[in-house]
């Protein structure tokens, strides 16, 4: 198969192209902007049918979560309408696509964890937008898969690990948030399971992912330091309303998983094991 990745350049992009090496039976086109815009549709379309695409995996996102609440034009551009561009692309081949989406399609207000039929419920511009892309995607591309995420983090990019392995050297105390619970996700492992559904042959529907366990960032920062070695760096917990930011975020977002692992046949990590995991590649560079 020749199989699109776009958001090549991302976190969970460069871990897909690190384990496309161990599936050499497909061919890969790894986009990210330069290569492909997939917010201009025409360039969408053409790319698709001149590389003759049979499945797309779209890791291309607008992530910045806070700064999306004042770029929403430019949120859902990315998030909302470049899905659609896809979908409607590789829906005309006949083709497959598998949408990465987020937590953030839920408001936070659960006590057990979320499964795949739940009511969504987004509060902030950017889990508004992710939510449109998911129906835009089941829309126009039957055959597709949407993976929902949370906490992402990778040897790759910014994200919170490597922030907070920054300040834990630069600071003598940091406050972290501890009401906000949830499940870190490794982006090796979400892009493990995602070569595991398109070896198992796509399976239409909403999935959820993340590494297993439950935590706050609070926890996951403590760990972070642990593991690290950071020592001299005081770590006190915040409650949400002392640390506001421009866009709500889920007070609990814990993705159950059951659904994934039933339906593809795989295990999924436990979190610290795959903090460590990150951390000690991170140790190496």
């Amino acid at each position: 198969m020749n199989i699109l990745i776009t958001g090549c350049n991302g976190q969970l992009g460069n871990e897909m192209q690190l384990l496309e090496r161990q599936h050499p039976e497909h061919t890969y086109l790894n986009t990210d902007v330069q290569e492909l815009d997939i917010t201009d549709q025409q360039a969408v379309e053409d790319f698709v049918e001149a590389h003759e695409i049979d499945g797309i995996v779209n890791c291309a996102a607008y992530t910045a979560v806070d700064k999306a609440e004042e770029n929403e034009e430019l949120c859902q551009r990315l998030n909302a309408e470049a899905p659609a561009f896809l979908a409607h692309a590789i829906a005309q081949r006949g083709g497959w696509m598998i949408q990465i989406s987020t937590d953030y399609v839920f408001d936070g207000t659960n006590h057990t964890p979320y499964v795949e039929t739940d009511d969504t419920c987004p509060n902030s511009v950017y889990g508004k937008t992710k939510l449109v892309g998911e129906l835009n995607v089941q829309k126009l591309c039957p055959n597709s898969m949407i993976i929902r995420t949370a906490w992402l983090y990778s040897s790759f990019g910014n994200n919170f690990v490597k922030t907070m392995m920054r300040l834990g050297r630069e600071k003598e105390q940091l406050g972290v948030i501890f009401d906000q619970i949830g499940t870190p996700t490794y982006a090796r492992d979400l892009a493990v399971a995602i070569f595991a559904a398109i070896g198992h042959g796509i399976v239409p529907g909403i999935y959820h992912f993340s590494n297993e366990g439950v935590i706050s960032w609070y926890d996951f920062t403590k760990a972070i330091h642990r593991i690290a070695g950071i020592s001299t760096c005081h770590v006190r917990p915040l409650h949400t309303a002392e640390y506001p930011t421009p866009a709500s975020r889920p007070h609990y977002s814990v993705l159950d998983k059951t659904k994934i692992k039933q339906t593809l046949g795989i295990e999924v990590p436990y979190w610290e094991d795959s903090l460590r995991e990150c951390i000690a590649l991170l140790s190496q560079a």
